[in-house]
């Protein structure tokens, strides 16, 4: 019924052309499916400081998804004959088999391959001792970087390498340091890291104070 009308049906005229606006419509739905189809997921993400428990099961967009999980990266750094043993005495499980580390993975150092970092950290207070850089190669990880000043922590930072030291003066607690180190390496072709800039900054007396900063050192 239409406009209070009783239509018998539709003419011959009509009802082909009704049969026109189907098959278009089909196309129409299956160009669009097509193109989904050939388009694949979301697109690439922006890359920036991810730990291993925000990245658990995914790998970096554009990276090869065999990447070592937190087990393999423990056993890489144990492996390893550039940690130093004092590091590695550290390196044990806090709670059954759950290490102190966090690991992170990124593009570093240009390669094919994914690279990924890794920090040591202390069980009871989860200060860092040891900071690495481990670049994929077609025949496993290789160690690039190393910092085994504590407290230290390593990120990767839209493809530069930050460092953090924590500055401490005689009588700071674990939980309160002075200050901050924090310096940005960059990969180069020479095959290594070499240090863009560093910064200082001077964390306030005050509780819940913003940390002051210093002039760029170089």
């Amino acid at each position: 019924m239409h406009g209070g009308l009783t239509e018998a049906g539709p003419s011959p005229a009509r009802g082909t052309f009704q049969a026109v606006i189907a098959a278009v419509a089909v196309l129409a739905a299956l160009g669009l499916f097509l193109s989904s189809c050939a388009t694949g997921g979301t697109g690439a993400r922006d890359e920036g400081p991810a730990h291993a428990a925000a990245v658990a099961g995914a790998a970096p967009s554009g990276a090869t998804t065999d990447v070592p999980d937190r087990t393999d990266a423990v056993q890489l750094v144990k492996d390893d004959p550039e940690v130093s043993d004092e590091v590695k005495r550290e390196l044990k499980p806090c709670v059954g088999d759950d290490y102190p580390v966090d690991v992170s993975y990124g593009d570093l150092t240009g390669g094919a391959e994914t690279d990924m970092v890794v920090n040591v950290l202390t069980c009871g207070d989860l200060v860092g001792v040891g900071s690495y850089v481990y670049r994929g190669t077609s025949g496993g990880y290789k160690n690039v970087f190393k910092a085994e000043e504590p407290p230290v922590y390593a990120e990767i930072d839209r493809g530069d390498l930050v460092v953090t030291k924590q500055v401490y003066e005689r009588g700071d607690p674990v939980s309160s340091p002075s200050g901050e180190n924090v310096i940005t390496y960059r990969w180069v072709a020479a095959g290594r890291f070499v240090k863009e800039y560093s910064w200082h900054s001077d964390y306030s007396s005050v509780v819940g104070g913003e940390p002051t900063p210093v002039p760029e050192t170089g």
